[in-house]
């Protein structure tokens, strides 16, 4: 359960702590255990939902975004920002969009981002309260994780060295598509045909993000997979909440 446990700790806040750097095979493992750290990630904000049945909606709403942010420490939204920074910033050059990205410091663009992101996913979330379509705080977390794990098995990762590279180097590329195979066919059991509608969203979104990634860097970042992770979040409350 290594595996598992390291990807519980690089995508989340909660307290796991490894007894120093794992081998590099037990990192590209942790990628295949993506999927499953979104099913505790959705199993909590579901049951958090329920919890705070009752509950102004709007305060519900913003409670529940609160949550969902707070488990992944906001690791993605920053990856989210720095992606939009280096797009605009890097004027279309690879390496200056590289540059941009190692700045830690978020400009106009970046706050924008976030700004209407977090407000429209704060708006899905209430329209899916409304609804009682709840499945889509189990759906969103899943099918983002799991989109990483899809990320890692199709692109390149463009920076040499450190912890992406090992993550791609040591993944393997059979089970990571049988897991993606089994987190589909999990989701589509969990919602019916509203999963199927999403997944075929998903899909044009992924690739469609996927293409911007390999036109401007050939290939990704950890921080572009960080701002699929969130955008793709994006895709499947807003699908279901217009659905």
């Amino acid at each position: 359960m290594l595996p598992f446990w390291i990807a519980l700790q690089f995508l989340s806040s909660l307290p796991v702590r490894l007894p120093g750097m794992p081998e590099p095979q037990a990192l590209g493992r942790s990628l295949l255990f993506y999927p499953l750290v979104g099913v505790l990630f959705g199993s909590i904000l579901m049951a958090f939902n329920l919890f705070l049945d009752g509950t102004p909606l709007l305060l519900h709403a913003a409670l529940l975004l609160t949550v969902w942010v707070l488990l992944s420490g906001g690791l993605h939204l920053d990856g989210l920002a720095d992606s939009a920074d280096a797009w605009l910033g890097g004027f279309g050059d690879r390496e200056r969009t590289l540059t941009i990205m190692k700045d830690p410091r978020s400009g106009p663009i970046a706050v924008v981002t976030l700004v209407i992101v977090l407000l429209l996913k704060f708006s899905a979330v209430l329209a899916l309260i409304e609804g009682h379509h709840s499945v889509g705080l189990w759906l969103a977390p899943v099918i983002g994780r799991a989109a990483m794990l899809g990320l890692f098995l199709c692109t390149p990762y463009v920076r040499a060295g450190g912890l992406g590279q090992a993550l791609a180097d040591h993944l393997p590329r059979r089970m990571g598509f049988q897991a993606l195979a089994a987190t589909a066919v999990g989701c589509v059991i969990a919602s019916g045909w509203a999963g199927v509608w999403v997944l075929l969203f998903v899909v044009a979104g992924f690739f469609w993000l996927r293409r911007l990634m390999m036109q401007r860097l050939g290939g990704s970042t950890g921080d572009t997979a960080g701002a699929m992770l969130e955008l793709l979040e994006l895709l499947v409350v807003l699908t279901l909440a217009l659905m």
